[in-house]
């Protein structure tokens, strides 16, 4: 698989180096669509995460992060928050989570569809 904007390590949990190969191919190819279409940088915060990591940060036990189906993405203004949350909408995304410094995003069939949350 080959990603225009992003390279695998940036979606690494961080106690465990190479854990970006562990991200689900077609979530990895509609996030690169999605910064495509936004024409601005995505910052991952949080890619895959290891049930260690996730316990570090208070993630859910059903995170779909442990699964590499989800990632944060850093962003602290509004402009730059439309541009990304509509681009995640226009690639077939439709579960979103809008904090102030972050947007959440994940492709989890197992969860409940078409949901933008806040934090």
């Amino acid at each position: 698989m080959r990603l225009k904007y992003f390279t695998l390590d940036e979606f690494d949990s961080p106690d465990l180096k190479g854990s970006g190969e562990r991200m689900d191919e077609q979530f990895l190819i509609k996030i690169d669509a999605a910064r495509h279409l936004a024409q601005i940088p995505f910052k991952i915060n949080s890619g895959y995460r290891t049930p260690d990591r996730n316990r570090k940060v208070k993630g859910k036990a059903n995170s779909s992060h442990l699964k590499g189906l989800a990632c944060d993405i850093k962003c602290t203004d509004s402009k730059a928050r439309f541009k990304i949350v509509e681009s995640l909408i226009l690639v077939g995304f439709n579960r979103i989570g809008i904090s102030d410094t972050f947007i959440h995003v994940d492709d989890d069939k197992m969860k409940v569809q078409e949901v933008i949350w806040t934090y």
